[in-house]
């Protein structure tokens, strides 16, 4: 009598009684199972070094593509151009059956690529320093060390000066005062607390070339740039509004201090012209009442979330089994500032003669959202965050406006 088949529970057909499996049999099964993984696993590590040799092959290009843009004038970014790539790579995934979310990730990290190979081509070709010498007091801390670089790829001879010890490829002086201090270009890279007295100790000296300091702050800088305006040397004030891991500076901003010498002040912008960095330019007074919202106010509430989290009495283990969007995406970001220095930190918060005006800012938004939970004020909670969003709403509009506003560059190739 034949057997019987039936649909089983994967939609498969399966005999009603089928004849048992022996040891044997399953052993033969698990080898040509494990055969047919590691051809599997053999044949994706040779689609992963094509595809490593294709985005290689990509930035050659995009490299060819940086020197034609400089002879033709053309600026890097063209973000008219990047938008089209874009809708295409998604066009193009779905026609493959792949996801177009993940089609056009992968090619914002290629036009990412792109355009910092780009950027730097353009940085080094169109470079200030054609072997002008240039000196970064702190030089081996991050964002010193980030100067130096930045510097050197422009065509500067740079000596970092830093009691900390030499930084690899770069002369060295311990002690900055020990310098003839002829060179075209001092940067100020010490910490906050002490780079206001190696500011005013460098009007004494009467230094040759342009001054700038990199600090978070100006106002605590006040004395030491006033005294070297005052003795009528060169100076202005810079802060790079980004981390010391930035490679590609588009979307950035660099914020420049007018101290009332437009020729220094033009000299440190041009330093980064060839950038695809926003350059803007403000008063002392204004950078500071800015930043103490812009960087106070940002760490402040993110010291206080992981603050909150450490108090709570949970347990780092029961947390971390818990998750939700906003939740994972406040981490990430407090993780990150959590990692920081905390005595760079500290002086962000504590040295900003308007630092406590979006502290208290911040704790009379939160005692608000406090009273209207105690109170069971619906209508005030709800009433602070449609505010907030229509706020929200108004500055993403003003961002949008501002870019805008900015030449259209090219980078996607």
């Amino acid at each position: 009598m034949p057997e019987r088949v039936a649909d089983n529970a994967y939609g498969r057909r399966a005999c009603d009684n089928p004849r048992p499996t022996g040891k044997r049999d399953a052993n033969n099964g698990e080898r040509q199972f494990m055969k047919s993984l590691a051809e599997l696993r053999a044949r994706l590590d040779v689609l992963d070094h094509e595809l490593l040799r294709i985005v290689a092959e990509r930035q050659v290009i995009s490299a060819d593509i940086a020197a034609v843009k400089r002879a033709t004038g053309q600026s890097t970014r063209d973000y008219r151009r990047e938008r089209e790539v874009l809708v295409k790579a998604r066009e193009d995934a779905g026609a493959l059956g792949v996801s177009p979310a993940l089609a056009e990730s992968i090619l914002q990290l290629l036009i990412r690529g792109s355009l910092t190979t780009q950027e730097q081509a353009r940085v080094a070709a169109q470079g200030r320093g054609s072997g002008r010498r240039a000196l970064v007091i702190g030089g081996r801390g991050k964002m010193g060390r980030w100067m130096a670089d930045f510097l050197a790829s422009q065509g500067f001879a740079v000596t970092i000066s830093d009691p900390a010890g030499e930084v690899p490829g770069y002369e060295w002086l311990a002690d900055w005062a020990q310098a003839d201090l002829t060179h075209d270009l001092i940067v100020v890279a010490t910490p906050l607390k002490i780079a206001n007295d190696v500011l005013s100790a460098l009007a004494t000296r009467q230094p040759r070339g342009l001054v700038f300091d990199i600090g978070s702050l100006k106002t605590p800088l006040r004395t030491g740039l006033g005294a070297l305006r005052s003795a009528g040397w060169r100076v202005t004030s810079v802060h790079p509004m980004f981390g010391p891991d930035t490679e590609l500076l588009s979307g950035r901003h660099v914020i420049f201090i007018d101290l009332g010498d437009a020729e220094a002040l033009e000299e440190a912008r041009s330093l980064f012209a060839s950038t695809m960095a926003d350059l803007i330019v403000m008063g002392l007074d204004e950078h500071d009442r800015l930043i103490a919202f812009v960087l106070g106010l940002a760490h402040a509430l993110n010291i206080a979330f992981f603050t909150a989290l450490a108090d709570s009495g949970e347990a780092a283990p029961r947390l971390a089994r818990m998750s939700s969007t906003t939740f994972d995406a406040q981490l990430e970001v407090a993780t990150r500032v959590a990692s920081e220095n905390p005595d760079l930190y500290y002086e962000i918060q504590s040295l900003n003669a308007y630092g406590e005006e979006s502290l208290a800012a911040l704790r009379s938004a939160v005692e608000r959202i406090w009273r209207s939970v105690h109170e069971r004020d619906a209508a005030s909670f709800v009433a602070m965050m449609r505010r907030g969003s229509q706020y929200l709403r108004v500055r993403q509009a003003a961002r949008e406006q501002v870019a805008e506003g900015v030449p259209r560059n090219e980078g996607a190739g």
